[in-house]
């Protein structure tokens, strides 16, 4: 006799199943905690399916079949069986009835709130009451959201930016706001922890399960087992629910604003054009919501080529993601690393307007109370290194609140630690920590790099150097005009230098031979080649080639003084040391229409265990001068070229560019706008010193910075500098193996005034 299993009690039901001899155990407490992901409520009989399945188990158990003669009867018995496990299956992937939405009037409020979404949903996240620099960050991203438009923030360390991102595409996503987010990081890595993020917060959060459903609940079905998502089914039709290392799909369900919705992520470097996402509806969609947490990382910071790489690529393949004629929407949480990075560069509303960048503080301003907070800096100083703690400077400031406060002004009045009364008192433990890392990740003004060195020189003093003079300009104190080529196997590059006869020098040009049309680039990366520029030649014809056009243009130019009187170039020197070029640089030198200014140069490693150059001694017919020597030449290369001592000519430059403006021997750059020279000032930072001794003397070896890839034009001043020097150019007072430079290392105190 069949039995109705609407009729059952749960207990009953579980027998049943378990009757079916399929060596699986089901109890009472499992059949009423997978019953809605069954699809059926018990006694509501509101899955078919299911009840077809359980009459049937009933069918079988109190009238089991009788086996009978014939392949018509074994049929029979294997499309039962067919059916038995295909009805299991189902029943098993189909996540079954939604729950109700708990809280509507909730979930409402918050449709076009992002506070209020970020209050409702994430109580434990936003514990502290919100300052007014996240009222305001909240605000912009609401409305890059809500209405596109690209929004920038620095925000101190610890305050939420990278949350208040994560929430916002939650946000959107949920809401139907945007149906496609981009998650870039500084790499591939950075992007995939932020997903993970998001991805606990929908498997987790029991506000968003409670108030979004369509969304959290089929994933909450996948109880952390991604190969699930594949055969997920809702009503007997795919959800499409993707659940990667890389992307989420939202699960497709009739209704639900946010269904589909996807959200990937890649590495700012990586694979970002062209991304797109083709929905079950078959309709292709691209991205219209960008978030880029942090793009940056230390070392790129530090590189200002690849700073500017990183900003062209939110120029280019970033912002032109969402496809022609449509905008996206951004929203990019930074941090300032240092002075003049790509943070920095797209927080300055003056250089890029269209990211509104908001550059927020811990601290707007500090308490003029200077000698109390130094005496609680001793009190600080001695209770940690006797074990106390904070303790003894706490009651020092408690006793002298009100007058250490005067003057101040904090961000987040709510944000100190629970051994610590205030939130200026939380900042200035923190800045006496660590100054340097306080101004740059809780003040966003990170201070000016100085290097370990003495008188290590950063790119921004030396983009700073400006002369205001017009581009190959020559101010009335020139008295020579030199220039060097450096020759590499892609391009060729160029400086053009004046000198007055004190080594006072001006940098009146630069570039490379093919021109590169482009204000950033790398040797690696060149686009303009001179393979390209001299179809079909070979390695030594290219070479040839590019020196004939370079020193046809560069000693064809005249350059005109403030006073009006023309020069020319009066030596240039041609770099004859890389690979293959040596004997076509010499060929070409005796050969040139040119060639009574040309000079193939070889510059020498000299260490602290060289024999220096002036301990050489001199053959008839040598010319020897300042760390250069012109030796005599016999043989096939009858063309006289220059050896100098590299180490001392970069030092000697690096001197230069650290004398301040005005000062005699001072080297500086022409215009008004330090932009212009940022790569320059790559490639003259792009080598630190170290200072060695031996042979009983002090000696800078100047070595190539890691991070760094091009030096070439540092080369190339230094080329201008040694051939001023045969020109007969010489620094008063210096000492021919030595030379001491200003040392523009600044006081902490004096690169922050007044706190």
């Amino acid at each position: 006799m069949a039995v109705d299993p609407r009729h059952l009690r749960p207990a009953d039901l579980a027998r049943l199943l378990n009757s079916t001899g399929q060596g699986t155990v089901i109890g009472e407490r499992q059949l009423h905690r997978h019953r809605t992901r069954a699809g059926f409520r018990i006694g509501d009989g509101k899955s078919v399916d299911l009840l077809r399945y359980l009459a049937w188990l009933a069918d079988e158990v109190h009238a089991p079949a009788t086996p009978k003669d014939g392949a018509k009867d074994y049929a029979a018995h294997r499309e039962a069986m067919r059916e038995k496990a295909k009805l299991e299956s189902e029943s098993g992937r189909d996540i079954g009835a939604l729950p109700s939405i708990e809280n509507p009037a909730r979930k409402a409020a918050a449709a076009r709130s992002f506070q209020a979404f970020c209050e409702s949903y994430f109580p434990e996240v936003f514990a502290l009451r919100f300052s007014a620099d996240h009222l305001k960050v909240i605000a912009k991203t609401e409305q890059a959201v809500l209405e596109g438009g690209l929004f920038a923030l620095a925000m101190p360390r610890g305050s939420g930016k990278t949350t208040i991102a994560e929430c916002a595409c939650l946000w959107a996503i949920l809401y139907g706001h945007r149906e496609f987010v981009c998650l870039i990081g500084s790499d591939e890595q950075h992007a995939s922890d932020m997903l993970e993020s998001l991805k606990t917060e929908l498997d987790t959060n029991e506000l968003i399960l409670a108030d979004f459903p369509e969304v959290a609940f089929p994933i909450h079905c996948l109880d952390g087992i991604a190969h699930r998502a594949n055969g997920q089914l809702y009503r007997g039709a795919r959800t499409h629910i993707g659940w990667t290392a890389k992307e989420i799909i939202l699960p497709t369900i009739p209704g639900s604003k946010a269904s589909g919705a996807i959200i990937k992520v890649a590495g700012i470097t990586g694979r970002i054009r062209g991304m797109k996402f083709k929905r079950p509806d078959g309709r292709a969609v691209r991205p219209s919501l960008v978030v880029l947490d942090d793009p940056q990382t230390d070392e790129s910071a530090r590189s200002l080529s690849q700073c500017q790489h990183r900003e062209a690529i939110l120029a280019g393949a970033v912002l032109g993601m969402a496809g022609p004629g449509k905008k996206i929407a951004g929203i990019m949480p930074c941090t300032v690393i240092r002075p003049g990075d790509m943070a920095d560069r797209i927080l300055d509303r003056e250089v890029h307007p269209e990211w509104n960048g908001e550059r927020t503080r811990m601290v707007y301003a500090f308490p003029t109370a200077t000698k109390l907070w130094d005496e609680y800096a001793k009190y600080r100083a001695d209770g940690l290194r006797a074990g106390h703690g904070l303790a003894d400077a706490t009651a020092f400031y408690l006793a002298n609140r009100d007058a250490m406060d005067a003057g101040s002004a904090v961000a987040w009045t709510e944000r100190f630690n629970h051994d610590e009364i205030s939130a200026i008192q939380h900042a200035m433990n923190l800045k006496l920590q660590d100054e340097h890392a306080f101004w740059a990740e809780y003040q966003n003004e990170p201070l000016p790099e100085i290097g370990e060195e003495d008188g290590e020189l950063s790119a921004e003093h030396i983009v700073a150097k400006l002369n205001g003079l017009e581009h190959r300009a020559l101010p009335s104190g020139t008295d020579h005009l030199t220039a060097f080529i450096d020759v590499q196997q892609k391009a060729l590059f160029y400086v053009v230098c004046a000198w007055s006869s004190d080594f006072t020098g001006w940098v009146v040009d630069y570039g490379t031979w093919p021109d590169q049309r482009r204000p950033y680039f790398t040797l690696r990366d060149l686009k303009h080649t001179m393979a390209a520029a001299t179809k079909g030649a070979g390695l030594e014809g290219q070479i040839y080639a590019g020196l004939e056009a370079a020193t046809k243009d560069l000693c064809g130019r005249r350059y005109r003084r403030d006073d009006g009187a023309e020069m020319s170039i009066e030596r240039l020197l041609i770099d004859a040391n890389w690979g293959q070029s040596t004997d076509v640089v010499y060929q070409f030198c005796r050969q040139s229409a040119n060639a009574a200014l040309l000079l193939p140069s070889h510059g020498r490693f000299v260490g602290a265990a060289s024999m220096p150059f002036n301990e050489y001694k001199r053959k008839r017919g040598d010319r020897p001068g300042h760390n250069w020597r012109i030796p005599s030449v016999v043989g096939k290369r009858t063309v006289r070229h220059v050896l100098y001592d590299t180490n001392f000519w970069k030092s000697f430059i690096h001197a230069r560019l650290g004398v301040a403006m005005g000062d005699p021997g001072c080297l500086s750059l022409w215009g008004h706008q330090p932009e212009r020279h940022r790569l320059l000032a790559e490639h003259l930072t792009a080598e630190h010193r170290v200072r060695t001794e031996g042979r009983g003397r002090v000696v800078d070896e100047w070595r190539l910075r890691p991070e760094r890839a091009d030096n070439h034009w540092f080369d190339g001043v230094v080329g201008c500098a040694v051939a001023a020097s045969i020109l007969g150019v010489v620094l008063p007072g210096t000492d021919s193996q030595r030379v001491v430079g200003p040392k523009p290392r600044l006081k902490l105190s004096a690169m922050r005034t007044g706190h």
